[in-house]
């Protein structure tokens, strides 16, 4: 509840999906490099095509993964807005650099799957960078609509 009108905070809807589905998505990849990372190299698109399989490393990535999904998921549940920005700045942190080397290591693909791969992964760069940028709009005070300063919405 607000505490000064006594009704519900409101969330930015689209931003809360953005994060929710930033979770879910790179939380499903997280969780099968850390603990099926011998599947996930061989059954996820693109990857086997790369350097040779390592499972310290795949399981390292997975853990890492999963780290900034627990932040992207706590966003999406206080949807605090300092918490929000440094959630997809931390995402970003992640997917820029890696849809980077991505896209200059499209050799071993066919036409096709080096597109489909650059469109996946840009997504992950294109979506958190819109969700930043819808986010700026959020006062660094404000919780779901709630401003705690001034007991007034904004």
């Amino acid at each position: 509840m607000d505490d000064a009108t006594g009704t519900p905070p409101q969330r930015d809807g689209v931003l809360w999906a953005g994060l929710l589905f930033l979770a879910v998505t790179q939380g499903a990849a997280g969780v099968s490099q850390l603990l099926l990372p011998k599947v996930f190299y061989e059954d996820f698109p693109w990857v086997a095509e790369l350097p040779p399989f390592n499972d310290h490393l795949m399981r390292d990535v997975g853990a890492a993964t999963l780290a900034y999904v627990l932040v992207l998921a706590v966003a999406a549940t206080t949807m605090e807005s300092r918490l929000v920005r440094t959630a997809l700045a931390a995402n970003l942190v992640f997917t820029a650099p890696h849809c980077a080397y991505h896209a200059f290591h499209l050799d071993p693909f066919s036409t096709a799957a080096a597109v489909s791969q650059m469109l996946a992964l840009g997504l992950g760069v294109v979506l958190p960078a819109l969700l930043l940028w819808r986010a700026r709009r959020l006062r660094p005070s404000e919780i779901c609509g709630k401003v705690r300063t001034s007991g007034k919405r904004g």
